[in-house]
């Protein structure tokens, strides 16, 4: 089939690989969103989407939305047969639903119809989910509530951060998406209606959500620490600066005050409404990343000393 893929980050490359691999399919363009600004001297970047179909000499489209009129003249011109998407990050108006014979077809990363929206993966390492997994449905104007196409599931581990999850799923959802395509124009696969039933919503996590609250339980501020790790980063505030923190690990042997640091040779540990956590890698402002220990060592916290 002549597909146009939309995908912006990373997590989509495995997915695009796979159709640019497949024999069976023709990459003919990908939307992206577009050119940002990055790094110290704030230059334009193309998003890791855009990179990859430049390496391959694909068409890149890059709408400021996906509803200009520009962009839907050049998407008809294409004629895609399909458009399979994987995080692209950008409103599909109907108009542009309607472009494609057989429509766009979406990888998210939960087993729908729970966690439902931006941060689907964030939201089961937070909530302390066991199971996960990856879904393929056909895209509705409603937020992820389009028919089913295809499920795969992924256990959540003891100490998986978001991007240690995100990264397995991007490769068995990639498989997911592309058996998917496959099924549709072979015309043996059918999408089937999401229940009514157990519906969640996973919203972004801006940076202040990402902010640790030291008198929760520890299972929560590891659970909190490692949903939000890489992004946006976990902090909590020590002196009054903000200090950005690395997941950290629940310990049974010590119980402080919330908040309150203790530092001992191999580990420092901060209280929490039950027993304390040990600090994993903090950066101070203006400072590079380090092991807890050393950054105590340095700023030599006083006995009583809290972060909040």
């Amino acid at each position: 089939m002549r597909l146009v893929f939309a995908g912006t980050p990373e997590v989509a490359l495995p997915s695009l690989r796979a159709f640019i691999d497949s024999p069976r399919h023709d990459v003919v363009a990908v939307v992206t969103r577009p050119d940002a600004p990055s790094g110290r001297g704030r230059k334009l970047e193309r998003s890791p989407v855009g990179a990859l179909a430049d390496e391959h000499g694909i068409e890149v489209l890059t709408p400021a939305k996906a509803g200009d009129p520009e962009f839907l003249e050049r998407l008809r011109a294409l004629e895609p047969d399909l458009c399979p998407v994987v995080a692209y990050g950008n409103l599909l108006p109907q108009r542009t639903l309607d472009v494609p014979k057989f429509g766009w077809v979406n990888l998210h990363f939960s087993v729908l119809p729970a966690w439902r929206g931006a941060a689907p993966v964030q939201a089961a390492v937070r909530n302390g989910d066991d199971i996960t997994g990856a879904s393929t449905f056909r895209i509705v104007k409603e937020l992820d509530a389009g028919p089913v196409f295809g499920v795969v599931t992924e256990k959540v581990r003891d100490r998986d951060t978001s991007g240690d999850l995100l990264t397995r799923l991007s490769i068995s959802g990639a498989d997911l998406l592309l058996s998917t395509v496959d099924g549709i124009e072979d015309g043996t696969l059918r999408a089937v209606d999401q229940p009514a039933d157990g519906v969640t919503y996973a919203a972004k996590i801006t940076v202040e959500d990402a902010r640790l609250d030291f008198t929760a339980p520890a299972a929560a501020v590891d659970r909190l620490a490692r949903a939000v790790t890489p992004e946006p980063g976990a902090w909590a505030e020590f002196r009054g600066e903000r200090l950005k923190l690395g997941p950290v690990t629940p310990v049974d042997d010590v119980t402080l005050p919330a908040g309150e640091v203790l530092v001992e040779r191999k580990r420092v540990l901060v209280g929490t409404a039950t027993t304390a956590v040990a600090l994993g890698e903090v950066q101070a402002q203006g400072k590079k990343r380090m092991a807890a220990t050393d950054w105590a060592r340095g700023v030599r916290i006083e006995a009583g000393e809290r972060i909040a």
